[in-house]
């Protein structure tokens, strides 16, 4: 009677033997035999993807990388499979364009049962898809979608002077109303998402209005922090078994794609030739036979691109002025000296503010929206690929890391520093690598989004500092100490606004 049981033990002792003798062997042939064997790293990294899987969701690997690069070089093995680089060369040798560009990792943009978008499409259509959508990036689109942005910014600054003190508070020293400190971040946040839901969908997700988040814009931050999970399930090749679990758990990607799918659908009851960003897609929709599902993918990532990412930039930078009273004076005097009226304020005219530029520039060094390494493959059968002078073989997955790249000593004078004067060709910083900064990546890949993220940072941080004088509440905190779960994890950025008196 204690056969079967005693066959069922030895089973299992026998597969849990036949496990670990499994584990063991891939260590060793990771740290000593495997085509990567020679790059340095952790050992806990080259041995096994469950220390990269580890750092990544607990969401401190893209800071961790700086201390890789100093301690082992521009090169690291982060992975058994996956090297990070930090020198500017190997910008172009990734992402630049060549005649056999390095295709994206797919177990970081594919997801199985989700349609491609632009970001995740092979090069063929990705090049299809580009063409058709570039229209409404362009200079002569921006200049038409000038009063779509400006509206918005307008509103923006109307609702912050209606909220810049506290009705049931009285200041004890002055007898005033008390100052209210108001959430940058969100405010940012609500007026990039308005704008780009305008562009998008033609109409905006009502966020200034309210003076508060739209559920649809709650959701997709829902589904962006599920992602470093959800790309951890991939590289384990457990995506198969736990897929259909965050489909019924993670209810933000099902009210992300409801929600989307009804916003297009108004959209394409309007004139098709609305100057938005949405356009050039609905007008091949037929030609190249491009179904709902992929125009719902599409859509929903301009509105995470072209909105999280420049409210986190500004965030980052309005924090960054603060704790730099001379950059912000310096920043102050040039808007305000620039312009007689609230209404010479344009996309045209912040275009000429070269320290502002600056600053701009400074915040996407110091606080990039994509901190993370964006990850490019090595195919098989492509016989190697030689980046910044190292023989790379294939199945190797290569990335710059953002952040680790733009805080690194070797690239920068005082990288912890806030100094746009670096970017104003000020000898005190001619060493620095202004090449190894490539926010918006290069390539064919390239952010097609650039020229209108720019325009934005510039208008609304011009018409913010024309507008008010600003305080940091939480002075005794480091709102740059985040995690970093794909993207930054942000908290509130409290602030006091003074609107200036120009009586």
């Amino acid at each position: 009677m204690a056969t079967p049981a005693w066959s069922f033990l030895n089973s299992l002792g026998l597969a849990a033997l036949l496990a670990t003798a499994y584990a063991i062997f891939s260590v060793v042939y990771n740290l000593c035999f495997h085509p990567l064997a020679r790059f340095p790293g952790p050992i806990l990294l080259r041995a096994t993807r469950l220390g990269f899987i580890a750092k990544s969701i607990g969401g401190t690997l893209p800071i961790e990388m700086l201390d890789l690069h100093r301690r082992y070089g521009p090169v690291v093995r982060i992975a058994p499979d996956e090297l990070a680089f930090s020198d500017a060369e190997a910008w172009k040798d990734i992402y630049g364009h060549k005649a056999e560009e390095l295709p994206k990792a797919p177990m970081f943009y594919r997801t199985k049962a989700q349609p491609p978008s632009i970001v995740t499409e092979d090069r063929k259509n990705h090049a299809m898809l580009r063409r058709s959508v570039a229209p409404g990036f362009s200079d002569r689109a921006l200049r038409d979608q000038e009063p779509i942005i400006g509206s918005y910014v307008d509103l923006l600054i109307r609702r912050l002077r209606e909220s810049v003190v506290d009705p049931d508070r009285r200041d004890p020293t002055t007898g005033l109303q008390a100052k209210a400190p108001l959430d940058m971040m969100s405010w940012y946040n609500w007026c990039t998402f308005d704008i780009i839901g305008d562009l998008a969908f033609g109409e905006p997700f009502g966020c200034l209005e309210k003076g508060k988040s739209d559920p649809w814009v709650t959701a997709i931050f829902g589904t962006i922090r599920t992602s470093p999970i959800l790309h951890a399930t991939k590289l384990l090749g457990l995506e198969w078994l736990l897929l259909p679990i965050f489909k019924q758990l993670f209810k933000s990607r099902k009210l992300h794609a409801l929600r989307t799918q009804e916003k297009l659908q108004r959209r394409m009851e309007m004139p098709a030739d609305r100057p938005d960003l949405i356009e050039g897609l609905l007008r091949k929709k037929d030609e190249w036979n491009i179904s709902m599902e992929r125009l719902n993918i599409n859509a929903s990532t301009f509105i995470i691109a072209g909105s999280e990412t420049t409210a986190t930039l500004l965030s980052g930078l309005t924090y960054l002025l603060l704790k730099n009273p001379e950059a912000l004076k310096q920043l102050t005097e040039e808007i305000r000296s620039s312009f007689n009226s609230e209404e010479e304020i344009t996309l045209t005219s912040v275009s000429k503010l070269e320290y502002m530029m600056a600053c701009i520039n400074e915040g996407l060094r110091m606080y990039p929206p994509v901190p993370v390494g964006m990850p490019r493959i090595v195919p098989k059968g492509r016989g190697g690929v030689t980046i910044a002078g190292e023989f790379i073989p294939d199945n190797t997955t290569v990335s710059v890391w953002n952040w680790a790249t733009y805080h690194l000593e070797s690239n920068w004078s005082d990288p912890f520093s806030f100094h746009p004067e670096r970017f104003l060709h000020d000898p005190k910083y001619a060493g620095d690598k202004l090449d190894s900064l490539q926010p918006f990546s290069i390539g064919p890949r390239n952010c097609v989004g650039r020229g209108l993220a720019i325009a934005e940072m510039r208008l609304i941080l011009a018409k913010i500092v024309y507008n008010f004088d600003m305080e940091y509440v939480d002075t005794d905190k480091d709102w740059l100490d985040q995690k970093i779960l794909l993207l930054w994890d942000k908290p509130a950025l409290n602030v006091y606004l003074t609107p200036v008196d120009r009586t």
